[in-house]
């Protein structure tokens, strides 16, 4: 079990000695933590979820995010630690990374929409310099009919509302894959950030 004694142990296992605060963060797949450090700024451990990606994925996308650094695209890369970004302690596998506050953008607001708009074409043209060659791509079969599969098959939805649940699904699937009939088999695979969302924009 990941409790806050072995994300600790973990950051000490490391060469980071915590003074024990620590702070969950908002996170939709993994374990986030900003750890309070007896020597110097807080850090955050991120710590990935079990099965979900292979080292390789993990090891990739943290190759990424650090050629974007290189290129001078101001995002934050996990911190190479005795020559390695991605560690495990006690069955768990994570990254730390410096704390870098900021504030959610005001989306609203034209000038903000077409600084995020250059800022993510950048990250983009780069992206598309080579491909990955270990994450997933995103297509229908994976992130749509497999996890509605897994849902049924396993019981997660009411059976009152089975039915019900199936065919909203399938409306939203007739529109995806429309979506991607629509454009064609010339689509251009780049590789992403999957970290880009509001919550971790600085503006």
């Amino acid at each position: 079990m990941l409790t806050p004694d072995c994300v600790i142990n973990a950051l000490n296992n490391v060469g980071f000695r915590s003074d024990g605060r620590l702070l969950a963060l908002n996170s939709y797949e993994n374990r986030v933590y900003q750890v309070g450090m007896e020597d110097g700024p807080s850090l955050v451990a991120k710590f990935y979820r079990s099965g979900r990606w292979e080292d390789s994925a993990i090891l990739e996308e943290h190759a990424f995010v650090q050629e974007l650094v290189e290129r001078e695209i101001p995002v934050i890369a996990a911190l190479t630690l005795g020559g390695h970004t991605l560690h495990t302690f006690e069955g768990f596998r994570f990254a730390v990374f410096p704390k870098n506050g900021g504030r959610a953008p005001e989306l609203e607001d034209k000038e903000t929409l077409e600084w995020m708009g250059r800022f993510i074409g950048r990250i983009h043209a780069i992206g598309a310099l080579k491909p990955f060659e270990c994450r997933f791509e995103l297509n229908v079969e994976r992130f749509d009919v497999n996890p509605l599969q897994f849902l049924m098959e396993n019981n997660f939805v009411h059976a009152d509302l089975c039915d019900t649940y199936c065919g909203v699904v399938e409306q939203a699937l007739v529109c995806v894959r429309h979506c991607f009939e629509r454009a064609g088999k010339g689509i251009k695979r780049l590789r992403l950030h999957g970290d880009c969302h509001a919550g971790n924009v600085d503006r």
